[in-house]
């Protein structure tokens, strides 16, 4: 069996009297796709804040490939193999679609030709047409695109995909599902949040479900889709949609 790549022990965080998350235990295996669910407020992005160093925990451990990264400041785990997409893409506006990428290549250390690698990577998410062209002309679906590049120029070892899909037609997701799923298969282990439930279901071996900070399911889709917790906090809320 192989170790985790990332692994959390009993981590909580509170905002005052608030426990926005925890007590979690969740691992991720090398080369896994997991999928994250849940409704608003159930804690999803404060776990990402806490894998990828944006908040310290209260409480409980977080590691990466067995080192101990609790307390590391976000540039380390970013170095170290960890990388996330944001909601709402932010592109350096007035650069081209090419500088994008070379102002996170700049932070990364062992990267020896940056425009080369820059070129690998949009080719990678399918922009390589649109490498000199200024971000602020990018359509939705090749904002998210260059999201999603700017988080793999560093060759991670982990990607978060939050809510890559939000925003995007049928066919966009498609897209999108297509290019996690090539990138998981070369071997990066990928955790999507998602509110786009057959995009996550289709795309993930395993996924857990948080609501009010508690993990409360956790298995193959169809698993958890049957589990009455779920479908009572989830599909159940769904159903007034």
């Amino acid at each position: 069996m192989s170790s985790p790549v990332l692994s959390m022990h009993g981590v909580e965080k509170s905002f005052g009297l608030f426990r926005a998350l925890g007590p979690v235990d969740l691992e991720l295996m090398p080369q896994e796709r997991l999928g994250i669910i849940g409704p608003n407020g159930a804690g999803k992005t404060t776990l990402i804040n806490c894998i990828t160093g944006v908040l310290k925990p209260d409480n409980g451990s977080v590691k990466f490939e067995g080192i101990d990264i609790t307390v590391q400041p976000s540039f380390k785990r970013a170095r170290l193999g960890i990388s996330r997409t944001f909601q709402i893409p932010q592109p350096f506006r007035g650069m081209s679609v090419t500088e994008n990428l070379l102002v996170p290549l700049d932070y990364l250390h062992g990267t020896a030709n940056k425009r080369r690698r820059a070129a690998e990577v949009l080719e990678s998410v399918g922009l390589s047409a649109r490498a000199a062209h200024p971000s602020e002309d990018l359509s939705q679906l090749e904002l998210r695109k260059l999201e999603l590049a700017r988080a793999l120029v560093g060759n991670p070892k982990v990607l978060i995909a939050d809510e890559a899909m939000a925003g995007l037609s049928e066919a966009e997701i498609d897209e999108v599902l297509a290019i996690l799923m090539k990138l998981n298969q070369q071997g990066v282990a990928v955790i999507m949040i998602e509110h786009i439930m057959h995009a996550v279901m289709r795309f993930s071996q395993r996924i857990v479900c948080f609501e009010m900070g508690q993990l409360i399911a956790s298995g193959t889709a169809e698993e958890v889709t049957r589990d009455p917790k779920v479908q009572k906090v989830y599909f159940g809320e769904q159903a007034h949609h």
